[in-house]
C-alpha cells in the first residue's frame, strides 16, 4: 500500500501527516519553517522533526514514503521551493512536490473547484482560481511591506496605536498588556524592542490584543476591525480579477488569526 507524507509550514508552525489510502497514520509538529522569516537553519530542523515525528507515530521509515506534497509559506518563489525541495529529499527519496501554502488551503477547501481562500496566520494572503483555471493572488508580500491583517499586522498595529494613545495620556491598558506579553516594564524597553534589527515577534502579541478586545478595550477592537477590512479586500481584490462577472463566489478562511477569534 503506498504511503504519503504531507506538511504545512507556516511562520510559527509546521504540521506533518502521514497517510495511506484510507486513513492517516501518523502526525508531527515543530515550530514555523518560513525560510523567510525564521532562516534556513530553523526551517531545516523543524522540516526535519516534523517528518521524524510523524514516522515514529506512523511506525513507518522515510525511504517508505513515496510521495510528498509540502505547503509552505513564501514557497511561491522558485529559489524557496528548490531549497525546501533539497531539504525534505535529504530525508526521503520519493517524489516531492513543494508549493505554497495557499495551494493546499484552496485544495482542502475547494478541492479541484472554483472558490477564494484567505489565509490568515503570521502572514495573510488571498488566493483564488476559477471554472476554467485560472488564478490569482493578493498580499502575501512580507511584513514589512504587506501581510495586512495577519498576526504580525495586528500586533505592530496594535503596539503604534496604543503608543499614539500614551501621547495623549490614554492607552495605558493596551500598553500594558503588550508589555506583559514581551516581558517588559517600561514603555522604552517596549520602543527598543519594536524597533530592534530584527525587530521583536509582534504576531506574540496577537493573544494579548484579543483579551483586550474581549474586555472592551477600544484599541484592540479598532485594530482587529481593521484587520478584518483588510482581509476582506485580499478576498475582493482576488474576486474582482476572477470572478467578474460572478453573482456569488465560495469564499473560504484559514490559519490562526481566523481560527482563534
Amino acid at each position: 500500500m503506498a504511503i504519503f507524507l504531507g506538511i504545512d509550514g507556516g511562520g510559527s508552525k509546521t504540521s506533518c501527516l502521514i497517510g495511506d489510502e484510507t486513513s492517516i497514520l501518523g502526525r508531527g509538529t515543530a515550530p514555523g519553517s518560513n525560510l523567510v522569516r525564521v532562516g534556513e537553519a530553523q526551517a531545516r530542523e523543524a522540516l526535519a522533526s516534523a517528518i521524524r515525528q510523524a514516522c515514529a507515530v506512523a511506525h513507518v521509515a522515510p525511504p517508505q514514503i513515496q510521495r510528498v506534497c509540502v505547503g509552505l509559506a513564501g514557497a511561491a518563489r522558485p529559489e524557496i521551493s528548490d531549497l525546501v525541495h533539497g531539504i525534505v529529499a535529504e530525508l526521503i527519496p520519493g517524489e516531492i512536490e513543494v508549493v505554497g501554502d495557499m495551494v493546499i488551503a484552496l485544495e482542502a477547501a475547494f478541492g479541484k473547484g472554483p472558490g477564494v481562500i484567505v489565509i490568515a496566520g503570521t502572514g495573510s494572503i488571498g488566493y483564488g482560481r476559477n471554472a476554467i483555471g485560472q488564478t490569482a493572488r493578493a498580499g502575501g508580500w512580507g511584513f514589512a511591506i504587506s501581510d495586512e491583517g495577519s498576526g504580525h499586522w495586528i500586533g505592530r498595529v496594535a503596539v503604534a496605536a496604543a503608543m499614539r494613545a500614551c501621547d495623549a495620556a490614554e492607552g495605558e491598558n493596551a500598553l500594558g498588556s503588550l508589555m506583559r506579553s514581551w516581558r517588559l516594564e517600561t514603555r522604552e524597553q517596549l520602543v527598543l524592542a519594536a524597533n530592534a534589527t530584527p525587530p521583536a515577534d509582534f504576531a506574540t502579541l496577537f493573544p494579548a490584543v484579543l483579551s483586550l478586545a474581549d474586555s472592551g478595550d477600544p484599541i484592540a477592537r479598532d485594530v482587529l476591525t481593521q484587520a478584518g477590512a483588510e482581509l476582506a479586500k485580499l478576498a475582493r481584490t482576488v474576486i474582482r480579477r476572477l470572478f467578474p462577472q460572478s453573482g456569488t463566489v465560495p469564499v473560504a478562511m484559514s490559519g490562526g488569526v481566523f481560527s482563534s477569534s
